[in-house]
């Protein structure tokens, strides 16, 4: 055992020897000691619980804080959405650019602003398709959309065009507040489907979003949308530092009608000194790079002004 000490012992001189050497050689400091700044950046950072806000509501609607099982799924939501910061402020970002198309909407069919956390919670405010395929902002299914007068084929697909899809979503929510009698029922049957909300209440024979066991998702979607409708109102409170120069902006645009078909979109951005990346991007339901438009039905485009894009 002795001599084994002794080895080691030897072999850790050779090692610090030799980083001695190489630090000398190299003209590297090797510090005796490292202090450590408790009052730096990285060290004041601290992980707490979240102070949930004693008036929580949805649309107006107040919600039972004083029941234990519905205080921690409220809690739950609240952690995982500040704590999951890059999403967060992606979230702001995005909020800043979009809230302005969707709240007036929202206000023209008396659906209480609350709802625009709805779109957040759906898809981030992202033209996204679910695995189910409900697709854009607001998460519309193929049949729903139609049912409610979208157009949806090859060639266009009115579920990524955001003033029509959230005017779809604002009479689909107003059907089921009508039905449910609250705004809290009416938004978890945008999540689950109308359906299945009446099916479970039945069964259940409960009156309330907060009284019913649904599956994970559904059950825990009106509550993450209320946490996101706070961290986005006051990001401040929640340890969030952004400012107006951080938000994503709207380009200005101008629109233009079509009612003829166009064999080649790529040529017709051209003419307007854009390329077809950019027409796509402000014309999302555009979902090919023509138009076949046999029945010369018109259709408006977005087209950016013009200096907002580096165009070749």
């Amino acid at each position: 055992m002795k001599i084994i000490k002794n080895t080691l012992m030897f072999l850790g001189v050779v090692c610090v020897a030799g980083t001695l050497m190489f630090a000398v050689q190299s003209g590297t400091t090797i510090p005796v000691e490292v202090a450590v700044d408790l009052e730096s950046p990285v060290n004041a950072y601290k992980i707490t619980s979240i102070d949930i806000p004693e008036d929580l509501n949805f649309a107006g609607e107040s919600v039972p804080m004083e029941d234990p099982e519905v205080m921690e799924r409220i809690d739950r939501e609240f952690l995982v959405n500040t704590y999951w910061q890059s999403n967060a402020l992606l979230l702001m970002k995005r909020a800043h650019k979009y809230f302005p198309i969707i709240e007036p909407i929202l206000a023209k069919h008396g659906i209480p602003d609350d709802f625009k956390y709805l779109a957040v919670a759906e898809s981030g405010l992202q033209n996204v398709v679910s695995p189910a395929g409900a697709t854009g902002f607001w998460q519309i299914m193929r049949a729903t959309g139609k049912e409610y007068g979208l157009e949806i084929n090859d060639n266009v697909d009115e579920r990524y065009h955001i003033e029509k899809s959230t005017e779809v979503a604002c009479r689909y929510l107003a059907k089921y507040k009508e039905k449910f009698g609250n705004w809290t029922l009416a938004a978890a049957s945008y999540n689950a489907g109308a359906g299945a909300i009446n099916k479970y209440l039945g069964i259940q024979k409960v009156d309330t979003y907060y009284n019913l066991l649904l599956g994970q998702e559904t059950g825990r979607y009106v509550f993450r949308i209320m946490a996101i409708k706070e961290i986005l109102s006051y990001p401040e409170k929640y340890g969030f530092e952004i400012s107006e120069d951080d938000m994503y902006k709207a380009v200005p645009t101008f629109t233009i009608d079509v009612d003829e078909p166009v064999a080649n979109f790529a040529d017709f951005a051209n003419t307007y000194e854009i390329n077809y990346k950019v027409l796509k991007r402000h014309n999302p339901w555009l979902r090919e790079p023509h138009l076949n438009n046999n029945s010369r039905k018109k259709y408006t485009l977005e087209i950016p002004n013009k200096g907002y894009y580096m165009i070749d």
